[in-house]
C-alpha cells in the first residue's frame, strides 16, 4: 500500500510520500514514489505514484526516455495542464499495453493514480490529481490537498488544520501528523518517507529530506501529538451517564 499526500497553499506546495511497497506479508520493498523533473529557472514538475508500481515505473521511465525525443514531453509542454494531460495520456498508454500483452483472462490490475504539481514560468504554481483513467482535477483554495493510496487514516488532521493560508513549516508539521496517523492505523504504509517543500517562483525545491523512522524532529514531534491527544481527551468532561 501507500500514501501520497499534497498541498497546493498561498506560499507554495508540499509533497510526502512513504516508500514502502508490499506484495504480500513476506514481500517488503523500498521504491522511491516521488519523482521531480526540473529546469532550473524554467520549471519544477513533482511526480507522486501509487498503484500498480510496474505501470507508474513504466510511466515514469516514459516520461523521462521522451524528454530527450521529439515527442510532446514534459520539458516542452506549456503549462501544468499540458503537463497533467500528458500524464493521463501516458498511464492510459502503459495501461492498453500491459493489458493487451497479460490477454483478457489475467485478473492483475494495472491502473495507477498520481499526483502532478509543481510550476512552470509564466503561471502559478498548480496542482493535479491524475485518476486512474487518466483524467484529472485540479486544487483549489477551497480543495487544497490531493492523497493517493491509503488516504483515510491521514485525512482529518488535514480537514481540521490545513487551509489554503497555512505557511509552508505548518503543512509540513500537518503532513508528517498525517503520516503518523495512517502508520499508527496501517502497517503496509511505512518509512522512509520523502518530503518536499516548494515555494512561488523558486524553480528549484526550497526544503528536500528523507526521514527515516528514527529522524529527530519527526521522533519528537509523535510523542507530543500522542500525548496532546491523551491529554485533551483526559481533559474533556466526562458524560453524565449516572450510576449502574
Amino acid at each position: 500500500m501507500t500514501y501520497c499526500v499534497a498541498m497546493r497553499l498561498a506560499d507554495g506546495l508540499v509533497f510526502a510520500s512513504d516508500t514502502r511497497t508490499n506484495a504480500g506479508f513476506d514481500q517488503i520493498s523500498t521504491f522511491r514514489k516521488m519523482h521531480t523533473f526540473q529546469q532550473p529557472g524554467e520549471r519544477l514538475l513533482t511526480i507522486m505514484t501509487a498503484g500498480n508500481l510496474a505501470t507508474s515505473q513504466s510511466v515514469i521511465s516514459l516520461l523521462e526516455k521522451r524528454i530527450h525525443s521529439d515527442q510532446p514531453n514534459l520539458m516542452s509542454v506549456v503549462s501544468l495542464f499540458e503537463a497533467a494531460e500528458l500524464l493521463g495520456e501516458t498511464m492510459r498508454e502503459v495501461v492498453r499495453r500491459d493489458n493487451s500483452t497479460a490477454g483478457e483472462a489475467s485478473q492483475v490490475d494495472f491502473t495507477c493514480s498520481m499526483i502532478l504539481g509543481g510550476q512552470v514560468r509564466g503561471e502559478v504554481p498548480k496542482l493535479y490529481h491524475i485518476y486512474q483513467e487518466g483524467n484529472f482535477i485540479e486544487a483549489t483554495p477551497e480543495t487544497p490537498y490531493f492523497q493517493i493510496g491509503e488516504s483515510k487514516y491521514g485525512k482529518p488532521v488535514l480537514d481540521r488544520v490545513l487551509s489554503f493560508e497555512t505557511t509552508l513549516d505548518r503543512a509540513y508539521q500537518c503532513a508528517l501528523i498525517s503520516f503518523d496517523s495512517t502508520m499508527k492505523s496501517n502497517l503496509s504504509v511505512g518509512m522512509p518517507m520523502d518530503v518536499m517543500l516548494y515555494r512561488n517562483d523558486g524553480f528549484e525545491p526550497a526544503y528536500k529530506v528523507r526521514l527515516e523512522a528514527d529522524d529527530s524532529y519527526y521522533t519528537e514531534l509523535r510523542r507530543q501529538w500522542n500525548k496532546g491527544i491523551r491529554d485533551l481527551v483526559a481533559s474533556m468532561p466526562l458524560p453524565d451517564i449516572g450510576a449502574h
